[in-house]
């Protein structure tokens, strides 16, 4: 990485030991500058939301908050915050729920100390970063996503701002959620949802609902 890249770093798990090690794995790129810590999901959540670093890495479990709830936080809000998770478990329901949550980089804790780096470097590059142990679940789920746009092709007929609707209501955020959280009326995301469901072939009150749900992990 550049040494004047400034890329900005928060670390957040409840073991100190793994803490000391994240620390340590980062140390040896001084482009990468950790200007936070937090123990628990809380403390990460309000510490991205004064701090907005350019990458947070987040246990996937945690007191209160988990990582989870925290990355579906990061995407509600649209914070230009990238999240790595890190997880013990190569779990793809887990995975695919990461990824529903607009997760970055994901990474295996037992192998965190070798590619941290190379995820941080990578999604700061505007790439998706997966654990190589875990490239089997990214490819499934890529070829789902190409099979539901063949049967779907009228998702290649949404704007960008629509494709971030759907994904926020698969997440089951109401359209006041995404309303608050985009700074916008309730009645522009009703008739953004409307014209979702006119270019995906939706028919009745809550087919665009179900159809996000049942797809979420192939949004």
């Amino acid at each position: 990485m550049k040494p004047d890249s400034n890329v900005t770093i928060l670390l957040a798990d409840d073991h100190p030991v793994v803490l000391q090690g994240l620390r340590d794995a980062l140390r040896s790129d001084t482009s990468l500058q950790i200007v936070a810590e937090a123990h628990d999901g809380a403390e990460a959540w309000r510490l991205i939301q004064q701090i907005k670093p350019t990458v947070a890495v987040l246990d996937i479990e945690m007191p209160g908050l988990d990582g989870l709830d925290v990355a579906r936080q990061v995407q509600l809000q649209g914070l230009p915050v990238s999240v790595v998770m890190l997880t013990m478990y190569e779990d793809e329901a887990l995975f695919n729920a990461a990824m529903d949550a607009g997760v970055k980089g994901y990474v295996l804790k037992e192998n965190a100390m070798t590619v941290l780096l190379s995820c941080i470097e990578t999604i700061t590059e505007g790439r998706h970063f997966v654990c190589p142990v875990l490239s089997d679940f990214l490819l499934r789920r890529q070829q789902s996503a190409r099979a539901l746009m063949k049967r779907k092709p009228g998702l290649a007929d949404l704007t960008d701002t629509e494709r971030k609707i759907l994904r926020l209501i698969a997440e089951g955020h109401t359209s006041k959620d995404i309303a608050h959280a985009l700074g916008v009326s309730f009645r522009t995301i009703e008739n953004h949802r409307y014209h979702m469901a006119e270019k995906l072939d939706l028919h009745g009150t809550n087919a665009l609902m179900k159809f996000a749900f049942d797809n979420k992990a192939k949004l």
